[in-house]
């Protein structure tokens, strides 16, 4: 008899009790591991303000304010959710903005660990789950429920059903009865919190998240004459991070941000996009910030997870601009290898030129990025010319936005003669020939490298010394006709 007392499960000897004795077992199961207090969880419903500084490094700032209520004193844990899945956990930074000190940070944690099939089946190892099968029987579906314990999980599940040991069972479904403690929906922040003083306190949390990025796009849009163009500037923001940044306030720095290059980590990677554009008309300000510029979005926008958003940064109308046509020389220049005696074809380079200042219509610090040029035909419809990207210009500066290659502008070469006048000096002669077929002049600057220590001994145009190794020749060729430019030059090496 006390053999088999032995063997009795304390459920079983609890339950033969009655009523009580089920009573007691929810007892001592809530008054056990349930003495520490159960954690506090914070959402977006607690969210009163938002910030977000995005960089044009693909990082942004940022910095959540909630309000939360603390009813007594002591540790508690505060599970703070919806954040950006690229979180940095080493930026993390938790303060109360009501009363500094109300509440210390005893211990910080980044929970990652998200909830999927296979984890959960994990988490369940050693545990039991209901197992649920469908079976046809006579033109009707019935469950078939079996409660198995997962035994283990390598490579697949290996259950203990009764006394007996079942692999390859399957399953329509599974049902277990909780999730477990270490497994997160979304990525979240924990903090081991101490309640110093109890009540309702402004919380921020501030970190560094990746997944966010920033980019200046520009429209130039130039008239007909070419001699003015109307210049739209738009910021174009990606979001990847994994969240929604709803009605923050944006400010955008852009600059050359120095960082340090991360070790790789185990931190979840940043889903791909798919880009959704919203123009959105915009007060964009901007101001001197350290070394670099930061831009204030003068209201307040919504950032969808996956998202590509677009924003105005800046217009402006009637901008001056002039076409600028170059022939860049190269130091291989000698001969025609593939066909001797026959002259080699240049290409001839387009650009726009702008001023960057007030008396333009711009006079802002342009952030780096890409140019797109349109210009309107014969009946007025625009036409996409080409594109360009600019580095970081300040106020002031001048910008040129190469479109391409001329059509109906060639510029050839050759080398017309070659003298050795000594061990060490050498004199060399060039000709370029320009043909305009267009109707109207213009006017082509050739760039020509010129090595050693050299001295230009002739030339038929007008030329200067733009550098120790270069020299730069401005030729007008008329409208349809074409132009000659011919130097010699001495080289000592």
């Amino acid at each position: 008899m006390r053999a088999g007392a032995r063997r009795l499960p304390l459920l079983a000897l609890l339950l033969a009790s009655g009523a009580g004795g089920v009573l007691a077992v929810r007892a001592v199961v809530a008054a056990g591991p349930a003495d520490a207090t159960p954690p506090m969880t914070s959402t977006l419903d607690d969210q009163i303000d938002l910030a977000l500084t995005v960089y044009n490094s693909n990082i942004a700032l940022v910095r959540d304010v909630r309000q939360l209520a603390f009813d007594a004193t002591g540790p508690i844990d505060l599970h703070f959710g919806d954040i950006a899945a690229t979180v940095n956990p080493a930026t993390v930074h938790f303060r109360t903005l009501d009363s500094p000190g109300a509440v210390r940070v005893l211990e910080q944690n980044y929970q990652y660990d998200l909830l999927e099939p296979a984890k959960l089946l994990d988490k369940y190892v050693g545990r039991d789950v209901t197992l649920v099968r469908r079976r046809a029987e006579n033109g009707t579906t019935h469950e078939e429920v079996v409660t198995a314990r997962l035994v283990s999980n390598n490579g697949g599940p290996v259950w203990r059903i009764g006394d007996e040991i079942v692999t390859g069972l399957a399953a329509d479904h599974l049902r277990f009865p909780e999730l477990p403690a270490n497994l997160f929906v979304r990525p979240t922040l924990v903090w081991t919190l101490d309640r110093r003083t109890p009540g309702a306190h402004r919380v921020e949390a501030s970190y560094l998240a990746g997944g966010l990025a920033w980019s200046a796009d520009y429209v130039l849009t130039v008239g007909r004459d070419e001699g003015t163009a109307d210049l739209d500037g738009w910021v174009t923001l990606t979001n990847n991070s994994g969240t929604r940044f709803e009605q923050a306030r944006l400010q955008l720095v852009a600059g050359d941000l120095n960082r340090v290059s991360p070790k790789p980590s185990a931190s979840p990677q940043a889903m791909m996009a798919e880009a959704r554009l919203a123009a959105e008309a915009a007060d964009m300000r901007q101001e001197a910030f350290a070394e670099y510029h930061l831009y204030t979005l003068g209201r307040r926008t919504t950032i969808a997870n996956k998202e590509t958003k677009q924003v105005a940064l800046l217009n402006g109308a009637g901008v001056p601009v002039r076409k600028h046509y170059v022939v860049t020389g190269q130091r291989f220049y000698y001969h025609n290898r593939h066909a001797p005696g026959s002259p080699i074809k240049d290409p001839v380079q387009v650009f726009y030129r702008l001023r960057n200042d007030q008396a333009s219509n711009l006079g802002q610090p342009l952030p780096a990025g890409v140019v797109r040029v349109y210009q309107a035909d014969s009946r007025g419809s625009l036409q996409f010319v080409g594109e360009d990207r600019i580095e970081h210009t300040p106020k002031d500066e001048e910008v040129a936005v190469k479109i391409g290659h001329a059509f109906d502008v060639v510029a050839e070469r050759r080398q017309t003669g070659f003298e050795r006048i000594a061990p060490d000096i050498f004199e060399v002669e060039h000709e370029v020939v320009l043909r305009n077929h267009k109707e109207t002049a213009i006017e082509v600057q050739v760039d020509e490298p010129i090595g050693g220590t050299w001295q230009m001994l002739r030339s038929s145009h007008a030329w200067e010394k733009t550098s120790a190794w270069a020299a730069r020749f401005t030729v007008p060729v008329p409208a349809g006709g074409s132009a000659t430019l011919g130097y010699r030059v001495r080289v000592e090496y």
